[in-house]
């Protein structure tokens, strides 16, 4: 991604650091600080928890200084090299036992880490930077409507894997933690895709980026942001397991369907939908610690619904993606090829999500009959007449089967 990155962003050169990489700075700074406060003291548990919460803060101040700001990447790289060494040393107070040496080195190379860190947040509060974007510019780039249907499958996964209603502290802290990985998915998709939202036409050239409402490097930074948050926030209240599973799909949507799938062949969406099936498997892992076969089946039924879902979508507005070159099934295989998919897709989906119901419960099974049965007709039905109004019913549809199916998943250990 850096190389891509910098070679599309504007000379970094004279860019002063966005408020919201200085916001970053004085996090990463102040973490680090309660790092070194908890262990002088000895807190033990605490100590590793803040140390989790001022990790990925730290990587992600020297991927946006790689990306956008190159003259903090030295600072940025000393101090987390710093941290990491901390890291290393409590490792060896932890595995002895008893090594003063070893106590003393790992406070003071976490002190190094604090003290280059402020360096770093000298550094990125130079000069005047670009001011904050509007509020609802930043919300645009989160995505909310996608994000939502992602939420409701992450939230399924929580109520299926804790076997009924989770722990509401527990649940409130993962969805938020959720919803951050995928604003920041998001947030970088549109720094991304910018180039080719000015050419697909007024659903997407007056996109925040697009329309240089947001500059680049504040989307960047953004993206960058909320994904540091996200995993800090996971690895911190909910395990580990969970704060990487995000980060997964963080990284699988942004790298490897927007930056590479997307603009390179036509089943783009059928591998890059796995990046859209991970929320399940992060509300599984909070809620359990682990994964198990349930979690599986809710991430594949997500996989096998991702593509009837954007094939539909990719028929009403081909044209635009022909206009950006864009390689989407029907501007490569054309509308009827392309419905034939969508066919064949919605019926492996439907048998899929039947037979899982031997583990996620009658009623959820009950769901997945009719529900399923009014997906397969629709599709059918776009099969036999390719009108843009039989495409927009079933991409329409779609939204409402994933959401009304994984909410009886999520309620059939409630309620049975």
């Amino acid at each position: 991604m850096s190389s891509v990155v910098s070679e599309r962003l504007p000379s970094e050169t004279q860019l002063a650091p966005g408020v919201l990489f200085r916001l970053l700075a004085v996090a990463s700074a102040a973490a680090v600080g309660l790092v070194v406060v908890s262990a002088v003291l000895e807190l033990g548990p605490t100590h590793w928890g803040i140390a989790l919460v001022a990790l990925p803060l730290l990587v992600a101040n020297v991927v946006l200084a790689r990306l956008a700001y190159p003259g903090l990447l030295r600072r940025t790289v000393l101090a987390l090299a710093a941290f990491l060494v901390a890291i290393a040393l409590g490792g060896v107070v932890a595995w002895s036992g008893d090594a003063t040496w070893a106590t003393a080195l790992h406070v003071a190379a976490a002190a190094v880490a604090l003290g280059v860190d402020l360096v770093v947040v000298a550094g990125a509060l130079r000069g005047e930077g670009a001011p904050v974007a509007s509020a609802r510019d930043y919300l645009t780039l989160t995505k909310p409507r996608i994000m939502t249907l992602l939420l409701l499958t992450g939230a399924a996964g929580m109520f299926v894997g804790a076997q009924g209603v989770p722990p509401l502290g527990l649940f409130a802290v993962a969805m938020v933690g959720l919803a951050l990985a995928c604003g920041g998915a998001s947030a970088l998709n549109h720094m991304l895709d910018r180039d080719i939202d000015l050419l697909m036409g007024s659903r997407t050239k007056e996109r925040p980026v697009a329309s240089g409402r947001v500059t680049p490097e504040q989307a960047l930074e953004f993206g960058i942001l909320l994904s540091a948050i996200s995993f800090a926030l996971l690895a911190s209240a909910v395990n580990v397991l969970t704060a990487v599973l995000a980060l997964v799909g963080n990284l699988f949507y942004v790298l490897v369907y927007t930056r590479w799938l997307k603009r390179s062949t036509p089943q783009n969406i059928v591998i890059g939908g796995a990046a859209g099936a991970v929320p399940p498997l992060v509300g599984y892992a909070a809620a359990t610690g682990s994964l198990a076969l349930p979690a599986l089946w809710l991430f594949l039924i997500v996989f096998l619904w991702t593509p009837p879902h954007f094939w539909a979508l990719a028929l009403m507005i081909k044209n635009a993606y022909a206009a950006a070159g864009v390689p989407m099934l029907p501007v490569v295989r054309g509308d009827r090829e392309t419905a034939r998919q969508i066919v064949l897709y919605s019926v492996a989906m439907v048998a899929f999500t039947i037979v899982v119901g031997l583990w996620l419960g009658p009623l959820y099974t009950g769901a997945a009959l009719v529900l399923g049965a009014v997906f397969v007709a629709l599709a059918v039905l776009l099969r036999r007449d390719l009108s843009r109004g039989h495409a927009k019913l079933l991409f329409h549809y779609s939204l409402l089967y994933l959401a009304l199916l994984f909410t009886a998943a999520a309620l059939d250990p409630v309620l049975l």
